[in-house]
């Protein structure tokens, strides 16, 4: 048995894939705990892990809209770097596990001599692209090194498609690994034509406006539409046509079974679920500083979906759904990535790579 401390942030899709590579750990008989921001504690927890709130790190939370600032101020905080490494100490953790966003706790623990390994919950390509932009440059203001402590990790597990992410077409570094992302899925099988809204639980901007769009693009469609807001949407704000509901939360992995098309914003963790169930995508994304319209970008370039505009009106959100909704081309792309995920496994094969990195780990097959 090992103890291993995973650290993580109060980001949204990030959080799934290393809940998930933390519980199939604790599973295997391993003591695992989870550090994050205290608005994580009850989703830590209803996954069963133990939880200890961040002592001294700045307060954050997804319900806002944080800036470019306020982002590389928390991601590359000294003071998280040093809540994780006085948790690590406290608990004899053996390795830490942390997400790719969180520099400051990369650069702490390599400092400090405590091994790492680093799990990216997006395209590895995307990740030049964010040290390169205002993020990355804050950070490097912060007089951390993002490229760094990715260097410095044991291993960094690229919790994603290998045929999707860009970085694929490259030499990777050896401690660079494709594990495949952390779902699962079965092909979706709806008893009647289905579309799921979803734009993310993080507070972008012009959320609202962007769902209220795809409502009324869906208005009068021979379709059933299900909405889920997040917490920072109140589904009261919206119009809804006669066909739509409108929820803060389902769980997704419930919903897809029974859908025919997500219309989402291109977020990693929901684009690479809806493949799962083998469901072609229209992406909206919402911000264009993260990986979402590289997303995009891939799932259409795959043939799998379309991207457009998170300002796309009615008139042109209607057709691409009528479009996506039909057979074709898209339905038989969006089936062979579902396939290529359930065949990568992606959970057990992280947990199974974490523990040959642990020193008195189990290593699991494959």
């Amino acid at each position: 048995m090992a103890r291993i401390l995973f650290a993580t942030w109060d980001g949204g899709g990030n959080v799934p894939p290393l809940l998930g590579i933390a519980a199939e750990l604790r599973n295997r008989g391993h003591a695992v705990e989870v550090i994050g921001h205290q608005a994580q504690a009850s989703t830590v927890e209803q996954a069963g892990l133990a939880f200890t709130p961040y002592p001294t790190a700045r307060a954050f939370t997804s319900q806002r809209n944080n800036s470019p600032a306020r982002l590389a101020a928390s991601w590359g905080g000294a003071d998280l770097g040093r809540d994780v490494v006085e948790r690590a100490r406290t608990t004899g953790a053996e390795l830490v596990v942390v997400d790719c966003l969180l520099p400051g706790a990369m650069q702490a623990l390599g400092r400090a001599g405590i091994r790492y390994v680093v799990v990216e919950h997006l395209f590895d390509g995307f990740l030049p692209r964010l040290l390169r932009g205002p993020i990355g440059l804050l950070v490097r203001l912060r007089g951390v090194s993002w490229s760094r402590g990715l260097d410095g990790a044991a291993a960094r597990l690229v919790a994603s498609l290998p045929s999707l992410d860009p970085a694929s077409a490259t030499t990777l570094p050896a401690s660079v690994e494709h594990t495949g992302p952390v779902v699962e899925g079965r092909p979706a099988a709806p008893a009647e034509p289905t579309v799921l809204v979803s734009l993310s639980t993080y507070a972008y901007s012009g959320l609202a406006a962007t769902l209220q769009r795809v409502l009324d693009a869906c208005a009068d469609l021979p379709v059933r539409v299900v909405v889920t807001t997040g917490p920072v949407v109140d589904p009261a704000e919206l119009r809804l046509p006669a066909n739509a509901t409108a929820h803060r939360w389902i769980p997704h992995a419930e919903l897809m079974p029974e859908v025919s098309l997500v219309v989402g914003h291109g977020g990693h963790s929901t684009t690479m679920l809806a493949l799962a169930h083998d469901l072609p995508l229209l992406v909206l994304p919402m911000h264009p500083f993260v990986d979402q319209p590289m997303v995009g970008a891939a799932v259409e370039a795959a043939g799998a979906g379309r991207r457009l505009s998170k300002k796309a009106s009615p008139a042109q959100l209607r057709p691409v759904i009528e479009e996506l909704l039909g057979d074709g081309p898209h339905r038989a792309a969006a089936a062979r990535l579902g396939e290529e995920i359930r065949s990568l496994d992606g959970t057990r094969r992280a947990a199974s790579r974490i523990e040959a990195v642990v020193a008195n780990g189990v290593p699991a097959a494959g």
